[in-house]
């Protein structure tokens, strides 16, 4: 599964590159995982600091290792996979300022106890909670040919219609995967359009890949 790395500075000053041996994080840009350290000699990597984000202007052989240790270059769209694999909300996609994180498969992070705890929000997300959730963000798994895109429509027969809210080809699973927004209702099965057919699609819940393994049934 392809990540994109962060490489964090683990010292120094701003605008300062500190010593001649200089230690950094390699972190998962997507999740923070730590993923290892590495240690560069700054007479060979020109290095800038700033906000303790390391910054390699000029790092030929150090970008020259990287590869020969196997590492391959790779695009936003990897990071975007990686979240999307691994089951988390993309802002402005999967949820935003009109979505309650009741509908959004965040509701665990709501908390409700004490009962007499307040907090902005909590009004609105009570009266909902009482009234019946009416829609909810479920996991997809395409069964044919074709890719998940965002704002595909989503037909659930004899409940209702939804929307996917993210969608994308998944190496892990060599399958089209993504998160829809559904009525709380759909069970197992719906149908995406796809550039005017519907293509059966499996409901699952997310993650689908956890600790480099598919989470869910094929």
């Amino acid at each position: 599964m392809s990540r994109r790395v962060l490489i964090e500075a683990d010292g120094g000053s701003r605008g300062n590159p500190g010593p001649a041996a200089y230690g950094a994080v390699l972190k998962d840009a997507a999740t923070g995982e730590v993923l290892g350290t590495i240690t560069m000699d700054n007479a060979q990597a020109n290095i800038l600091v700033l906000n303790k984000t390391l910054y390699l202007k000029a790092g030929a052989p150090f970008w020259a290792a990287l590869r020969d240790a196997g590492v391959q270059q790779c695009g936003l769209g990897a990071r975007d996979t990686l979240r999307l694999e691994a089951g988390m909300n993309l802002y402005g996609n999967d949820m935003d300022e009109t979505t309650s994180p009741l509908e959004s498969g965040l509701a665990w992070t709501v908390a409700w106890e004490p009962q007499d705890r307040d907090f902005i929000g909590r009004a609105a997300l009570a009266a909902q909670q009482s009234a019946g959730v009416p829609r909810k963000l479920a996991g997809l798994l395409l069964e044919g040919r074709g890719v998940l895109r965002s704002n595909q429509k989503v037909i659930v027969p004899a409940v209702g219609e939804g929307e996917v809210t993210s969608g994308s080809f998944s190496p892990t699973l060599e399958r089209s995967i993504g998160l829809a927004r559904v009525p709380v209702q759909t069970a197992d099965r719906c149908e995406v359009e796809i550039r005017g057919r519907l293509l059966d699609a499996r409901v699952v819940r997310p993650p689908f890949v956890r600790n480099g393994k598919i989470a869910i049934p094929l």
